[in-house]
């Protein structure tokens, strides 16, 4: 049985199964806090997010590389049903990036060949349902949870919008941070200049704001949040903490490139590439907590 009612702050209408009432969660549409009522169009209590901060709060470095192993606690259900559904999401992404077909279809005088990227389709479906997850978990973390978040689908309609915002919101992630290296890389193609060093600068400067940008759009819920100013405020007032998400983001980045998919090999080697890829995941997750904790500990030095 589905619970509806509205958001106590914009209003907007939400729905969820009545096995979470009395849960925490949040509105999609403005971020709101609340407790979800047990029954239809009943008020919810709104939860008052932390004030804002003068000054950061210590621990961060703890709270990264200690804390962070009670993710893989099974001490919680949300840490169970996180875990379950990342295993899943990556295997399915591991099996189905093969399934990529051609179609033959010969005419009198003609021809014509088609392909069909099925397997690429789906495993872009696979990264950005990944993708909707971990910005959950970043946005979660920020307010002072230290579990993973609940798999919420709502339905198919529900997971095909979280796919497709989420593979949106990659984009103009990586368009905003990228636009310095194809701005400049245009500019040399048209004019003949080879400068590759100004390239490699661009490249890894976007790289570098990747983290930050990645925060503004997860807990900001707003992609106008992307303003070189925000995104560079935070860096250089809190720079080695945030060079260690920087880090972890990389080995994360790095060991992901190593970790191939199923492309028909023996079952051993096979295997050890789906275990390669699953480990990828304890990475990432440490990695998505630490942007979040940036936030947490941090957060007074963020512009917006």
């Amino acid at each position: 049985m589905t619970i509806q009612f509205n958001c106590p702050n914009c209003n907007a209408v939400i729905a969820f199964a009545d096995k979470h009432c009395g849960k925490r969660a949040h509105c999609t549409t403005c971020g709101q806090l609340f407790i979800i009522p047990s029954k239809d169009n009943e008020k919810p209590k709104k939860i008052e997010q932390p004030e804002e901060k003068d000054r950061p709060i210590p621990g961060f470095y703890h709270a990264v590389f200690v804390d962070s192993w009670k993710l893989f606690k099974f001490t919680s259900r949300e840490n169970v049903a996180g875990l379950v559904f990342i295993a899943t999401v990556v295997c399915f992404k591991f099996f189905v990036s093969r399934m990529n077909y051609s179609i033959t279809i010969q005419g009198k005088w003609l021809t014509f060949d088609f392909y069909i990227p099925i397997g690429w389709v789906l495993r872009a479906a696979a990264w950005g349902f990944l993708f909707w997850y971990y910005m959950e978990m970043i946005y979660s973390t920020a307010f002072d949870q230290d579990k993973l978040p609940e798999v919420i689908i709502g339905g198919f309609y529900g997971l095909i919008w979280k796919i497709v915002k989420s593979l949106y919101t990659i984009f103009v992630i990586l368009l905003v941070v990228g636009l310095p290296y194809l701005i400049t890389a245009l500019i040399f193609w048209k004019t003949g200049v080879e400068w590759p060093v100004l390239l490699y600068i661009f490249m890894f400067g976007g790289l570098f704001l990747s983290p930050m940008a990645i925060l503004n759009a997860a807990v900001g819920r707003d992609l106008t949040l992307l303003r070189p100013d925000y995104l560079l405020v935070p860096v250089f007032r809190a720079f080695m903490p945030y060079i260690v998400t920087v880090l972890l983001l990389g080995a994360a980045g790095f060991l992901q490139t190593q970790a191939s998919q199923y492309a028909g090999q023996r079952p051993a080697v096979a295997a050890g590439q789906l275990a390669l890829n699953l480990a990828v995941q304890f990475i990432v997750l440490i990695t998505m907590r630490s942007i979040g904790l940036f936030h947490r500990h941090y957060s007074c030095y963020l512009p917006w």
